[in-house]
């Protein structure tokens, strides 16, 4: 783990509470990004996220560092995010769908992010766009895009924090990110008035008429 981290909470164990803010100063801003694309909402991603940091500092003692703090962090977010989720978005739809894709699409949202080829995505009118798209995915297909395509997390960092396997990891990821190209795609035909054309019936369909 992060040295400079590992320092800061042997202080706080040791009795320096007050240094387990540096903390707090350090990741607050990129956990609430990541929450914030969970759960969709910005009150909701502000609660998991002081949830999440109360609940670290009282679970401070049991962290091994096996992991970096962030991702063990990210994981009590990633579970108070997802029951939130669940309750509030029940009806998420769980479909797949099955359109030809390659991996890699989005890139890691990080302080270089200007010099990655998937930076646009980011930005204005296409942050929007891919926003909208996520919040439609299944929760634990969003959250896998999340922590591996936008937060840089590699697929073991993500298995730990989900608790699954890491070919579960890697299968969800894939299916995401045919899920989302297919939404994104979707969304774009319909504002090219596309969508209007194909839902008319086709002549065939009409009940036939004398004399035709």
């Amino acid at each position: 783990m992060n040295p400079d981290d590992r320092l800061i909470i042997d202080a706080v164990l040791q009795g320096r509470t007050e240094a387990y803010g540096k903390l707090v100063l350090q990741y607050q801003d990129r956990l609430y990004n990541a929450i914030l694309r969970v759960v969709d909402h910005r009150d909701d991603a502000a609660d998991v996220v002081q949830e999440a940091f109360i609940n670290a500092y009282q679970s401070l003692a049991s962290f091994k560092g096996d992991s970096g703090f962030y991702t063990w962090l990210y994981r009590i977010a990633f579970n108070s995010a997802i029951s939130l989720k669940r309750r509030k978005w029940s009806f998420v739809s769980l479909d797949a769908f099955h359109r030809d894709g390659n991996e890699g699409s989005l890139e890691p949202a990080d302080s270089s992010l200007d010099s990655q080829p998937g930076s646009a995505l980011e930005r204005s009118e296409e942050e929007f766009a891919l926003q909208r798209a996520l919040h439609r995915l299944s929760p634990e297909h969003r959250t896998v895009l999340v922590l591996n395509d936008i937060e840089g997390m590699k697929y073991e960092e993500i298995a730990k924090i989900v608790n699954v396997p890491v070919g579960t990891i890697r299968s969800r990821i894939h299916r995401a990110r045919l899920e989302l190209r297919e939404l994104l795609m979707r969304d774009r035909n319909e504002e090219a008035g596309e969508p209007a054309a194909k839902t008319l019936k086709p002549l065939s369909s009409r009940p036939t008429q004398a004399g035709e």
